[in-house]
């Protein structure tokens, strides 16, 4: 049965992103908490230590292979929107690579009067001189695509190019892109993203592209991948049915071939086989695989109607399949056991004989990878080349070069200590959720902290779209709160991929309220364990981790001193119908539905805050220019609170999307204004 999802809001004006009426809300509000936050003692020193760690010079280039040349962004108190650079491997190598500029952001900005961030290039292989840029006003997720010559340096003149919109481009060959964008009416999904992808033709206009794909309105998106693998070209169609759900279609003498595989399974080509990892249990020919699982078959058979498969990996009650890269002839496992990784190769040299081993790695910590082998190339002299990166909590970041088929790797970058963790710790704990289930959560203690129910402690969650919180090195919580006597918290919710699918599946639609009672869980343990208390703590959270931290202190005031709740979903009954949000009902369920909106009532934070009750004084943050999930959950909920008497701080960025800054001057100014707020609340 459906219901009326929008009565009548006191603060629906709030929604309108850009009213005037709306924004002076914006500047009264960010004025107050400014000046309240930056007359802090420590606000000061806090936001030149983090700009500095920020634009730090020994930070470690993150980098794209395109051809014989690695790319990066660069940004630093010179070039605030970035320099895209290049260099060699060879250079990389060195202490002090010598790097070719590309394109210059902030000159693109200032002479096209535009507040660009750079969102990601397309190269198209083999030269890779022809680029698809993808450029932001401000950090929204929509975007304007425009072809670069990366040899001239310089956007085609007459090139494909795209307005502003939430956009999917490929290119299908060096004179033809496959698009998807808003063609006009009926050319989007509910939720905003393309409904249809065209072949557009190059010298053609936009508007005589040919129609090659359509989704449903109620899909969330339609996406394409082209794949350039010599001798096992594909080109590839997606249905997103919902977040965790598609259908899959392979184009073959141009027909749509459906392929026959769980709408819940993720599959990748590999040359001539085909991986799948089914997100439930999946009985084939008599046999189950597990949910978690990641499946080897022969592409070719499959596609013949053959469905035999191998398993590479199968999941135990503490081990899960992390993410996995290839190589030509090799596939690496990155496995979870207990939210520390672990290394494991496949080598396929021999196709009929493949063969398992342990990587011996760096190890507890969190370890990820990035296969430097090209399958567009041919002849690739780094076939079997991939990059290690390792970090934990109080490891600076570590970067290997690695070869696939030995335990062997060069140390390429190591960062600077960013702040003295000597007599710093980490430990992990476990605490037992409402239903007795164990969730484990990290603490890391500063230097000569005593359990005594004393310590300032900031705990931290997400909770939702099988995301999992691993333990990772921050220069700036280490300066700003760790070297200052805080403890740091990271807890391992429902909701998110720790442990797999089943780990993800029990804290959704009617199990949500699962992520918030391991969350509160965590807090009540850490109280109970005398690592902190009510007074002393504090919870942090963004997006899906904003609605964690809104339901939790609404539904436990008492446990909580402070709240930071950024770029969150709070109003539930509104969120599918702002911006993005009606691509997430496979997560949170459909508000219009009276038995859905039953679970959803129960815990929607703004519709839950009530008179009387003693919230803690939070601090709300967002960016107008969030076009995913809307501002307006923030600016209501601020005035909701407001109404009923409470205490509450609210700071909008203008710019930044929905990372809530653009640059590093404005990632520093937010997060000084929290540290500082937290360090008010709970020293």
């Amino acid at each position: 049965m459906a219901i009326d999802s929008t009565p009548a809001d006191p603060h629906a004006w709030l929604e309108e992103v850009l009213a005037p009426a709306a924004l002076d809300w914006v500047r009264a509000h960010n004025a107050r908490t400014q000046q309240q936050l930056e007359a802090a003692p420590q606000y000061p020193r806090l936001r030149r230590d983090l700009l500095a760690i920020l634009n730090a010079s020994d930070r470690i280039p993150g980098v794209m292979r395109m051809g014989p040349w690695l790319y990066n962004l660069w940004q630093d108190e010179q070039h605030r929107r970035g320099l895209w650079r290049r260099t060699s491997l060879a250079e990389y190598r060195k202490p002090e690579p010598a790097w070719e500029t590309v394109l210059d952001l902030d000159a693109l900005g200032a002479a096209e009067q535009e507040s660009w961030v750079f969102q990601g290039a397309q190269g198209l292989a083999p030269d890779y001189r022809r680029c698809l840029l993808t450029l932001s006003r401000g950090g929204a997720d929509a975007s304007v695509v425009r072809e670069f010559d990366t040899v001239d340096k310089r956007f085609v003149a007459g090139g494909f190019e795209l307005p502003e919109a939430k956009s999917e481009i490929e290119w299908a060959d060096a004179d033809s892109v496959y698009v998807g964008t808003d063609f006009g009416p009926g050319s989007l999904t509910d939720s905003g993203y393309p409904r249809v992808i065209k072949r557009w033709q190059r010298g053609t206009p936009l508007s005589a592209a040919r129609t090659v794909f359509e989704g449903e309105r109620s899909d969330v998106a339609v996406s394409v991948h082209v794949e350039r693998t010599p001798g096992h070209a594909r080109t590839l169609f997606t249905r997103a049915i919902d977040f965790y759900h598609q259908t899959e279609f392979l184009l073959q003498d141009g027909q749509l071939l459906a392929l026959d595989l769980p709408s819940d399974a993720q599959l990748c080509f590999w040359g001539p086989r085909l991986l799948v990892e089914p997100r439930s249990d999946w009985t084939l020919g008599g046999q189950t695989f597990a949910a978690g699982s990641l499946l080897l078959t022969d592409a070719a058979a499959f596609l013949n109607g053959a469905r035999r498969f191998q398993a590479l990996f199968t999941p135990g009650p503490a081990r899960t399949l992390a993410g996995y890269t290839t190589t030509r002839q090799h596939l690496l496992l990155n496995i979870s056991e207990n939210v520390a990784s672990r290394l494991e190769e496949w080598s396929f040299a021999d196709p009929a004989a493949p063969r398992l081993r342990p990587v011996q790695a760096p190890f507890p910590g969190t370890l990820s990878l990035a296969s430097l082998h090209d399958e567009e190339l041919a002849d690739d002299d780094l076939a079997d080349a991939y990059f290690v990166h390792y970090a934990d909590f109080l490891t600076p970041d570590t970067l290997y070069l690695a070869s696939a088929g030995s335990d062997a790797r060069e140390l390429l970058k190591q960062r600077e200590p960013q702040f003295d963790a000597d007599g710093m710790r980490a430990v992990q704990h476990f605490a037992h959720s409402r239903d007795g289930t164990r969730v484990p959560y990290f603490v890391v203690w500063p230097r000569g902290a005593q359990a005594d129910g004393s310590n300032p402690t900031l705990l931290y969650g997400y909770g939702g779209f099988e995301i999992s919180m691993q333990p990772g090195y921050s220069g700036g919580r280490g300066r700003a709160w760790l070297a200052e006597g805080g403890v740091f918290v990271l807890a391992n919710i429902r909701g998110g991929g720790e442990f797999g699918p089943a780990w993800h599946q029990a804290a959704i639609k009617a199990g949500k309220q699962r992520s918030f009672d391991d969350f509160i869980a965590v807090a009540e343990d850490l109280i109970a364990r005398r690592i902190t208390s009510p007074r002393h703590l504090g919870i942090m959270g963004g997006s899906n981790g904003g609605l964690l931290v809104g339901a939790s202190f609404v539904q436990r005031p008492e446990l909580f001193n402070a709240v930071v709740c950024q770029v969150p979903l709070l109003d539930m009954r509104r969120y599918h119908r702002l911006l993005a949000g009606a691509s997430w009902m496979a997560e949170y369920g459909d508000p219009d539905q009276a038995a859905e909106w039953a679970f959803i009532s129960a815990y929607s934070p703004y519709q839950n805050l009530k008179p009387g009750l003693p919230y803690p004084k939070p601090l709300f943050t967002t960016s107008t220019r969030d076009d995913r999930v809307h501002p307006g959950h923030a600016r209501k909920m601020v005035a909701r609170l407001s109404e009923l008497g409470h205490a509450v701080l609210y700071y909008e960025n203008i710019e930044g999307g929905h990372g809530g800054a653009a640059d590093n001057e404005q990632r520093a100014s937010l997060q000084a204004l929290e540290y500082s707020y937290l360090w008010q609340q709970l020293a």
